[in-house]
């Protein structure tokens, strides 16, 4: 992206604030590396964020001189501008190549193609982002601003985004950027960095700073400052963690489903996208009804839909705990919880929150009306990659039940904190959001000849 103008400048990244959550989501000292030396960073403190982000630069660095000849048959050339550390809270401090002050970078990291610069904002977006989110986060960042240098390396310029809107849209740079982030973190994660080390259970910290980091809702693919979804962003960073940047480089207009859109209603859009609670219940049960009586037909089984029914009271199935709703084999039912935590969390994440935990549990009846089984991992991976291919299904649709923006952002998210939707019939789900968000992804982009049902 052209970043001559700190209007631009600032495009990156997302102002965030909040509560700490972890602080313990990356490990610095795994192989006896230690911290990196700070004194390559303009402008440092030497203090521990700064120490945090030399640590991180270092190791990306180094994922790239190994990664990049490889990727793109050259050789990886350091940047030329540097890398600057910015003390925002100080008026007077010094700005960094491309903004005008350096309370204009207050809140931001940015790459700036023009002077081959990485900057950020030591005072005011990397304490908070550790805080809130764990030093994954941070990692994530520098990483994603590390993926333009990339991009510029590999021959994609400024001047081609601007002359060829329409073939590198902000969206897709972005959403390679992202990619680019997701390559390393699983290099990081294989335990190939000299400095950082990151465990399986502490991605879910990266994927929440995602979800933090996507456009408003509502915000056009098209618009110029576009970054994505939760969905897009996190769809992009799991394929670079589990295809490597070889993909990421291919990544196109042409091969890359991006499903941000903006409000057509202008009644969905004063909802914020959302239905109430005992409205959605009505209105998505006979789609989701529908769409399981099709899935068993086509796959030989025969079906009689479960009869969804609500009651204040927690479901209860034979003696086993699946959450809020729950698929009752015994009595072909669908009990779903009126009152306690589902209506919060309709409240708190939002109305396909509760619809993703539903389709799941229909997914469980189909998955009894197949004959399948119902519990373990194999079939909790089954269940979830039959949720996300009913999503899959409404992405694209036009009439009928359709997604309003933000409900793919909402299945991420109740994915990610919760794991009522993969629970088998004996209470067990996969232990991280991190892998309920990619099964879920694979039925939603791939549809259900992805869920090995045969």
């Amino acid at each position: 992206m052209p970043l001559l103008l700190v209007a631009s400048v600032l495009a990156c990244t997302t102002t965030v604030s909040g509560t700490p959550t972890s602080t313990d989501t990356v490990t610095r000292d795994g192989s006896g590396g230690g911290d990196a030396d700070t004194s390559f960073v303009h402008n440092t403190d030497g203090g521990e964020i700064d120490q945090l982000a030399a640590t991180v630069i270092t190791d990306v660095q180094n994922f790239w001189v190994e990664t990049f000849p490889a990727t793109f048959d050259d050789e990886w050339k350091e940047l030329r501008g540097g890398y600057y550390s910015v003390d925002t809270a100080d008026a007077d401090s010094e700005p960094p190549p491309c903004a005008r002050n350096a309370t204009d970078v207050e809140g931001n990291a940015f790459y700036c193609p023009s002077e081959d610069v990485i900057a950020w904002d030591r005072s005011a977006l990397l304490p908070v982002l550790k805080e809130r989110f764990g030093e994954a986060a941070v990692m994530f960042v520098l990483a994603h601003e590390m993926g333009h240098a990339v991009q510029r390396r590999a021959g994609l310029t400024p001047q081609e985004e601007q002359n060829n809107p329409e073939e590198y849209p902000t969206i897709l740079i972005e959403a390679q950027a992202d990619c680019y982030a997701g390559a390393f973190v699983r290099w990081v994660a294989d335990g190939e960095a000299t400095h950082l080390r990151i465990s399986p259970d502490r991605l879910d910290f990266a994927l929440e700073a995602l979800v933090t980091f996507r456009d408003p809702i509502g915000t056009e693919q098209s618009d110029q400052d576009a970054h994505g979804d939760a969905f897009d962003r996190v769809s992009a960073f799991q394929d670079g963690f589990d295809q490597g940047p070889a993909m990421c480089a291919d990544m196109s207009i042409e091969n890359r489903t991006f499903t941000q859109r903006g409000f057509n209603d202008a009644g969905d859009a004063e909802r914020g996208g959302n239905l109430p609670f005992e409205q959605l219940i009505t209105t998505i049960t006979p789609d989701q009804e529908t769409y399981f009586t099709t899935l068993v037909t086509e796959q030989g089984g025969e079906w009689t839909a479960p009869t969804v029914a609500t009651s204040e009271a927690s479901p209860e199935c034979a003696d086993t705990d699946q959450g809020p709703i729950a698929f009752c084999a015994e009595t072909g039912e669908i009990d779903v919880a009126t009152e306690g935590e589902l209506p919060e969390l309709h409240k708190e994440i939002g109305d396909f929150a509760t619809g993703t935990i539903l389709a799941s549990r229909f997914g469980l009846a189909a998955m009894a009306a197949l004959g399948r089984p119902m519990d373990g991992e194999d079939a909790q991976r089954e269940l979830l990659c039959l949720t996300g291919s009913y999503t899959g299904t409404l992405i694209t649709r036009e009439q009928g039940f359709t997604l309003s923006p933000g409900d793919l952002d909402e299945a991420i998210q109740v994915l990610l904190r919760y794991d009522y939707a993969g629970r088998d019939v004996e209470g067990g789900a996969l232990d991280t959001g991190f892998e309920r968000v990619s099964v879920f992804r694979n039925g939603a982009l791939n549809g259900v000849e992805s869920c090995e049902l045969s």
